[in-house]
């Protein structure tokens, strides 16, 4: 058994520990809030855009647009990209190996790609792998704004505009309460037509709508800015949940400490009263002999 000396510096690091894990707990306990309030401000903008979109597919159902053309090519011959959204660091429990599991079993599958990546765990992970990534997006994880939303977007819709890729889809973490998050793969590009619809009871008219120039240069006038939407909604949403997995697992650590604390507490104590009754039992002893001389 380790002497109390021993004991009380293990004991002294792990309050060091500690501290630490409190303090991480409590920046991205406030970094949540504000994540959060950045979303909520934003919200209303974007579900504007899609009810518009809505409205003008429920006039215009047949409308063709570029954004909503699905690709004759075979699975295997389409070229799609994939953005990878990740953390810039670690202690977030399985937040990153999540996102990474997904995105590496469709990109094993899908031959033909472009990755794009954000975070600095992603970049490392697939560099180490000698996966190609065709562009990075730096200093973004941290600090997720509209403006760095709208250079991804416009990175993304130009490489789909110029026929460089077929399909796009974001790999992301989606916080589904406060206690659960789930990674998963969304579709932003082409869009389909049946997730903005919307049942209208029979028995309400339909209003007069009129598109000028026409329905299809408003619809892609629209889509640009619902895209920017819906990345910047990701990026937002798993900067929260990166947050919120970094904070259960400083909560964790910090239970584990303590335990650990008590636990050598317990053995302080025992080294400490092993130790005094050794000097006692010594300290009899040698009365016992002096007493034995006389």
């Amino acid at each position: 058994m380790a002497n109390a000396k021993e004991i009380q510096e293990r004991m002294a690091s792990i309050n060091d520990t500690l501290k630490i894990t409190n303090a991480m707990y409590m920046i991205s306990s406030s970094k949540l809030k504000k994540s959060k309030k950045m979303l909520e401000d934003t919200e209303p903008y974007f579900y504007a855009l899609q009810s518009q979109m809505s409205r003008i597919l429920r006039h215009v159902p047949d409308m063709e647009s570029i954004f909503f053309k699905t690709s004759d090519k075979k699975p295997e011959e389409k070229r799609a990209g994939y953005i990878v959204i990740t953390a810039d660091k670690g202690l977030a429990g399985s937040y990153n190996h999540n996102i990474l599991k997904i995105a590496e079993e469709h990109l094993r599958k899908q031959k033909k790609h472009k990755l794009f990546v954000l975070g600095e765990v992603g970049r490392h992970y697939f560099e180490k792998r000698g996966c190609h990534i065709d562009k990075q997006f730096h200093y973004t994880i941290q600090n997720p704004t509209l403006n760095r939303a709208r250079n991804i977007t416009e990175e993304l819709l130009q490489a789909y505009i110029r026929g460089e890729l077929d399909e796009i889809y974001i790999v992301y973490t989606k916080m589904v309460s406060p206690i659960k998050e789930e990674a998963e793969m969304m579709q932003l590009l082409p869009l389909k037509k049946a997730d903005f619809q919307v049942q209208i009871p029979a028995d309400i008219p339909m209003e007069q709508l009129s598109f000028r120039p026409s329905p299809e240069k408003v619809m892609n006038q629209i889509i640009p800015g619902y895209i920017e939407g819906f990345v910047y909604g990701a990026l937002v949403e798993s900067y929260s949940c990166e947050q919120n997995a970094r904070m259960m697992a400083m909560e964790s650590a910090t239970k584990s400490a303590k335990d650990m604390l008590h636990e050598l507490d317990i053995l302080y104590n025992r080294a400490r009263q092993a130790a005094i009754t050794q000097e006692i039992t010594e300290v009899i002893a040698g009365a016992k002999a002096q007493k034995n001389k006389k």
